[in-house]
């Protein structure tokens, strides 16, 4: 049976033998209550205030109502909080307790100047558009358009803010590369089609150490997925090492990466690599014996078996010197699976079973925080007309990641969550439903008493707390 809802309430069918009725007037209620635990770890690093003094404002002071970094602050806790479009913004500009932690000083829209904006505290889409659209030349020449970002102070941005999650240098860092797609719907500017991928899309570099993001940058996908590896890698290991003169760099990457100009550089720079090989003949021939041996033992087994060799290697035109290779030659469920990898690790100092499965394997992990990134924190959301509009996008979503990583290293270490993806720390940290109110010295927030984490949430804080000291 349909039944029918007017716009002021909703029916249900009885429960219990009782009517049941809703609405949506309950009040200042809201359902992102754990948005105070990314207020402190914005107290903790300072990512939202860091990342805002990237942009320029143009705009004429008497006539802003909302700061660049109350913009940048609404967006990105936007992301982390699941609101992957602007226009969820309209209805969530209401929200009191999202406008207090973004810094408004009129959280709930009172003396806002048009009569049709009070009681909303927060700005709506066509604002946070503007922002995202504002070119980046001429924007003395737009009337609401007036706000630029500077690409070279964000790029330095995301180094800057791995460095100082550091108290002190650590002895060896190691850098992962790696090229991911962004299939694109529309006909954005640089949209080419990838053969490999089988769609029009963008082809993103992310560099990260760990789960730490140092580089997002987008690209066209008519690229050798290492294009521009260099200058990205010289620029961040440049400002690495003004800090930590003495860490060990090591590069890790698949066989994308495996390129003259990007190890040569590498061997002239004092930064070791690690990167995947492209089978050929000429490799498979060479572990023939490997191989054989690698059947022998699984034809008894009925398992997997590895028998891994090393020898040196070069290219018949493209590599300037001969280089270490490891190769595992690999026979599983009745198919050969030869695998390569070419580094400047000495022997000595990583073995060779060990140099693949310990140190390269572990790039694997990369691979997930690229996809955290993009399923949960909306990083392919680059439907933008233009580059620098979805590149500006890339960033944000990539600010939100450092967010959430920073509130799963310091506020859930050593919890049940030490290690949970950014979609269960949102599901169970951050979509609390909270009764706020307001009085003139204090904003009250009453949780949900029915809260089943309510001991995580108290160590989270009590965890972020103890790093401001």
């Amino acid at each position: 049976m349909v039944t029918e809802c007017s716009d002021g309430q909703l029916v249900f069918q009885g429960i219990a033998g009782k009517r049941i009725d809703a609405d949506f007037h309950g009040g200042r209620i809201s359902s992102d209550a754990g948005v105070l635990l990314l207020a402190e770890v914005e107290r903790v690093g300072g990512y939202l205030a860091r990342f805002a003094e990237c942009f320029v404002d143009q705009r004429e002071a008497g006539r802003v109502e909302h700061s660049v970094l109350e913009l940048v602050s609404q967006r990105i806790l936007g992301l982390c909080l699941g609101y992957e479009d602007l226009n969820d913004h309209d209805q969530l500009r209401a929200d009191a307790l999202l406008a207090a932690v973004c810094g408004k000083q009129d959280p709930q829209g009172q003396k806002r100047r048009r009569e049709r904006d009070r009681g909303k505290g927060l700005a709506g889409r066509a604002t946070l558009n503007r922002l995202e659209l504002t070119p980046g030349d001429g924007a003395e020449k737009q009337r609401y358009k007036k706000i630029l970002y500077d690409a070279q102070l964000i790029q330095e941005y995301f180094v800057q803010m791995f460095l100082s999650g550091h108290k002190k240098a650590p002895k060896q860092i190691v850098l992962d590369l790696d090229a991911t797609d962004d299939p694109l719907h529309g006909k954005q500017e640089e949209r080419h089609f990838h053969g490999y991928h089988d769609c029009y899309c963008y082809l993103p570099l992310y560099v990260l150490c760990g789960e730490e993001l140092l580089c997002a940058k987008l690209r066209p996908s008519n690229i050798d997925a290492s294009a521009g590896a260099v200058q990205e890698v010289e620029r961040i290991v440049r400002t690495i090492r003004a800090r930590w003169p003495k860490v060990r760099i090591i590069l890790r990457a698949d066989s994308g990466f495996c390129r003259e100009e990007l190890m040569g550089w590498a061997e002239r720079n004092g930064v070791d690599y690690l990167f995947g090989l492209a089978r050929n003949s000429r490799l498979i021939g060479t572990i023939r014996p490997q191989m054989k041996k690698a059947k022998s033992r699984h034809e008894v087994s009925k398992k997997p078996e590895r028998v891994f060799r090393e020898f040196r290697y070069r290219t018949l035109t493209t590599w300037s010197r001969s280089r270490r290779v490891v190769a595992k030659a690999e026979y599983l469920e009745g198919k050969e699976n030869p695998r390569f990898i070419v580094t400047s690790l000495s022997r000595e100092q990583f073995p060779t079973r060990e140099v693949y499965e310990v140190l390269y394997c572990q790039r694997g992990d990369m691979e997930n925080r690229i996809k955290e990134q993009q399923l949960y924190l909306f990083a392919d959301r680059t439907s933008a007309a233009t580059m620098r509009a979805n590149q500006l996008r890339l960033w944000f979503s990539s600010v939100a990641y450092l967010i959430l990583s920073a509130l799963r290293r310091l506020g859930l270490r050593s919890t049940e969550m030490a290690e949970a993806q950014c979609d269960t720390i949102r599901l169970k940290l951050l979509k609390l439903g909270a009764q706020v109110r307001f009085s003139v010295r204090r904003i009250l927030v009453s949780i949900a008493s029915g809260y089943p984490y309510q001991s995580l949430f108290r160590q989270a804080l009590v965890n972020l707390r103890a790093e401001t000291g």
